[in-house]
């Protein structure tokens, strides 16, 4: 911007930043958040002379400054058409008004990433955070898909509260194997499965990972990368066919230019995530998890997402997942509770044919990021239903599943909470079901011995497996999906009830019980104690997860793993790991950094 003065000896303007008698506003453009040198015109003075060395005009540089967060990595497939997303993001933002600049962030992929991508996360929300804060930013596009990244950009993204605005790369394609579709990755594991139980061979094995990701893009199911992109979408962050648009669509392009015009219309209303989220918010966004059967992953990263919130953390609890799911029915038939793709989902309507089923459950005045409320977008965008959109999002009265597709049970080894998608058994008798526990210690111990011949296991047994929490591995990775032992898998079981204090990947089904909380690396955690030969009830109906033991017994237990603990030597660990192992929380919280919640960890 320049003021009309002219130097006697040319014709260049003087910009008006340089007034020396005019104090700098620090609200918008290149203006805020200036580097301390101590004099803000002579920051601003060498901010606009590198800036410049980029070829910007002062016409450029007086239009809102929309920066887009490049996540591009060539160890992430998921985010293979970044590329085309910023240059669509570009033209929304020029279209509008907006000068686009784009900067990276880490870029963090499920398995390409040790010890796990949950280990990283919060990393990359600190990341995110600090990015955002530090640059001259009136807006931000966050390009994210895979697992972690979205969550951790949400994060980051409502911490720094400056407008932000997510734009998902995407689903991919499915594959096709012998006639037969097939997709990332519950026909990973599936398959893998089968060929564990000897039922395909090595040449089948070989020709199926050929077609399981046969473009770019995140899994085609609704794992945990499709949920959080319905759940974002839910929240009111992004166009509501933003969740389901394939990767290598055209569709998904339009996304991207409509999340640029967005996204300079959000510099201009200075809409912050902290204003648009809310309590309902949340609410509709745990609705929608609940009827699409979707990732158990999407608890802790909706838990830690809420918790970065001033207004929403403590309000927020795993209890409302429990009360949100006791009247929400499972809606869309989609793997792992159902039998059907992403694309599927989207050719059937998308996020928008599910609210528009899902209306009498949704708060309606909860806030979206185009200004009008969740209500007035769902007005304004009418639905007319078709045979496909009726087979794969299926209407209230007709369900797949009556309700809480998934569950948070307690007991005495779960006295925080542990979670369970029942909608995903694939045996509905172990829903209620009591047995003798077999316990691994680690994972280390796991891969030792589950397929030992002469392992003591037997179908109804319950396979326990510690050590793979927030702490204890650390990252809490995705290993709560125990492999059926190779003796019983080829004897033609399919399903066992597993428990551990880790994760599972949203794409995997079985009765499985996650999160158990307080994990077994804390020294008086119960579910610590559990011993090979122990017998554990668990009962969905009743939300109950139980140990047959006395509670006497148990706190003998308990306070002997202490005194061994104490008495044991824990070497310090250096860098990140260290600060992650000293302050992450546990899985009912979010499994966030405890001084990166609304309150600096206070209420800790």
């Amino acid at each position: 911007m320049t003021t009309n003065m002219k130097n006697d000896q040319d014709d260049i303007a003087i910009p008006q930043d340089y007034d020396l008698s005019t104090p700098i506003s620090s609200t918008s453009g290149l203006r805020q958040g200036l580097t301390s040198y101590g004099d803000a015109h002579f920051s601003l003075f060498l901010r606009k002379v590198f800036v410049k060395a980029l070829g910007y005009s002062e016409d450029a540089l007086s239009r809102p400054i929309i920066g887009i967060i490049n996540t591009y990595s060539g160890f992430n497939p998921c985010h293979g058409n970044v590329p085309q997303l910023i240059e669509a993001a570009k033209r929304g933002i020029q279209f509008n008004g907006g000068l686009a600049v784009e900067f990276p962030t880490i870029s963090v992929h499920e398995s390409f990433s040790h010890p796990t991508s949950m280990f990283l996360r919060n990393l990359m929300s600190m990341d995110t955070e600090e990015m955002i804060r530090a640059q001259p930013l009136d807006a931000c596009i966050m390009i994210g898909g895979c697992d972690k990244t979205v969550p951790a950009q949400l994060m980051g993204g409502i911490s720094a509260n400056k407008p932000v605005l997510p734009l998902i790369t995407g689903p991919m394609m499915p594959g096709s194997h012998r006639g037969k579709r097939i997709g990332a990755c519950t026909d990973c594991r599936n398959n893998w499965a089968a060929f564990r139980a000897g039922e395909i061979d090595i040449e089948e094995i070989s020709e199926i990972n050929e077609e399981l990701a046969p473009t770019i893009g995140t899994c085609g199911v609704m794992g945990t990368a499709s949920t959080m992109a319905c759940i974002t979408a839910a929240l009111g962050m992004m166009p509501l066919r933003g969740a389901s648009a394939p990767a290598v669509s055209s569709a998904r392009a339009r996304v991207a230019e409509e999340t640029g015009a967005n996204a300079v219309k959000a510099a201009h209303s200075k809409w912050k995530p902290q204003d648009i989220l809310s309590k309902e918010s949340f609410l509709n966004a745990i609705t929608v998890l609940q009827a699409i059967g979707g990732s158990t992953n999407a608890i802790v990263h909706l838990m830690a997402i809420a918790n970065r919130h001033p207004k929403v953390q403590g309000v927020i609890t795993l209890q409302t997942f429990e009360e949100v799911g006791r009247k929400t029915p499972l809606l869309v038939d989609l793997k792992p509770s159902g039998d059907k793709y992403m694309t599927d989902f989207h050719n059937a309507g998308g996020m928008l044919a599910l609210l528009h089923a899902l209306r009498p459950l949704l708060h309606l005045s909860a806030m979206t990021i185009t200004g009008q409320t969740l209500g007035e977008l769902i007005d304004a965008s009418p639905f007319r239903e078709f045979p496909l959109s009726r087979q794969i999002i299926r209407p209230l009265s007709n369900p797949l599943y009556p309700s809480s597709s998934l569950i948070v049970l307690h007991g005495n080894i779960a006295p925080n909470g542990a979670i369970m998608k029942a909608s995903a058994s694939k045996d509905r008798d172990l829903l209620t079901h009591t047995g003798p526990a077999v316990v691994f210690e680690n994972s280390a111990d796991l891969a030792k011995r589950i397929d030992d011949p002469d392992l003591d296991v037997m179908a109804d047994s319950i396979l326990v497996l510690k050590s793979i929490g927030p702490i204890g591995n650390p990252g809490m990775p995705e290993a709560g999906l125990l492999p059926i032992p190779r003796k019983l898998a080829a004897a033609g079981v399919k399903d066992m009830l597993r428990i551990s204090d880790g994760r599972m990947s949203g794409t995997a089904g079985g009765t499985i019980i996650l999160h158990v909380s307080p994990e077994s690396a804390v020294p008086e955690s119960p579910f610590g104690i559990v011993q090979t030969g122990d017998v554990i009830s668990c009962d969905v109906d009743a939300r109950k997860l139980h140990l047959e033991i006395s509670d006497e017994e148990l706190k003998e237990r308990v306070k002997d793993r202490k005194a061994a603990a104490a008495a044991a030597e824990k070497p310090r660990q250096r860098g990140y790991r260290g600060l992650y192992e000293r302050s992450v929380n546990q899985a009912q919280d979010g499994a966030d950094f405890d001084f990166l919640t609304a309150d600096g960890g206070s209420r800790n």
